[in-house]
């Protein structure tokens, strides 16, 4: 308790303080009182990392581009699931794709397996959301192209939560979207845990604290 993160999670867990941010002045991050205190949420075995990925009006979630680096697919399942949780707690309706770069078995890949396998799960966890996948990006983010290459896709080329196979993926891919499309890049925020608890580079500036804040007061009225 004398470290200020694990005194700050104690808070959290304790009811006297509604959520935490930190990370900015301090080598010793948040999630280790998050996984050592707060814990995951029910039905959720492994906590994850997302962004929200903003440019004007819209708003889609990354996940996972912070904390599961290579994840099995239970892992996966545990992502998708908890970033439908994230998108309902901010008013938003769950459109979950999670992508490879196979489409409903245009590839025959041990990766590929894992995706689908990931899906099967992820339905099973939260049977009430849109769940699909194995998808390609273009496929689960473009209507014209979800047309074309898989028209039995419930999303329809309308995805708005986008599951990585793996870290690689999740941390290129928003940071693309970040440099290359002109998007902003909220987070990240740690999903899949009991209570809310956020962390920061220490390179954050003014607004990025700011952003983090007003996601774990969000997160914290669900």
């Amino acid at each position: 308790m004398m470290k200020v993160h694990f005194y700050g999670g104690m808070m959290v867990e304790k009811g006297l303080a509604a959520g935490m941010v930190g990370g900015l002045t301090s080598a010793t991050k948040p999630y280790e009182p998050a996984f050592q205190i707060i814990k995951t949420a029910p039905g959720i075995k492994k906590a994850s990392g997302a962004f929200f990925m903003i440019k004007g009006d819209d708003v889609k979630i990354y996940a996972d581009c912070v904390l599961n680096m290579d994840p099995d697919e239970a892992t996966l399942a545990d992502v998708g699931a908890a970033a439908g949780d994230t998108a309902k707690a901010f008013g938003i309706e769950p459109k979950i794709a999670f992508l490879s770069f196979s489409s409903f078995g245009t590839a025959s890949h041990a990766m590929v397996d894992k995706v689908a396998n990931a899906v099967k799960l992820c339905k099973q966890i939260r049977p009430h959301y849109m769940i699909d996948g194995e998808i390609q990006f273009d496929a689960a983010a473009v209507p014209d192209v979800a047309a074309k290459k898989c028209p039995q896709s419930p999303l329809g080329g309308k995805a708005n939560i986008f599951i990585f196979p793996d870290l690689n993926a999740g941390n290129i891919g928003y940071k693309i979207t970040e440099r290359l499309a002109g998007y902003k890049a909220v987070g990240p925020i740690f999903q899949g845990l009991n209570k809310p608890l956020n962390d920061l580079s220490r390179g954050a500036k003014p607004e990025d604290i700011a952003d983090t804040g007003y996601l774990t007061a969000v997160q914290s009225m669900k």
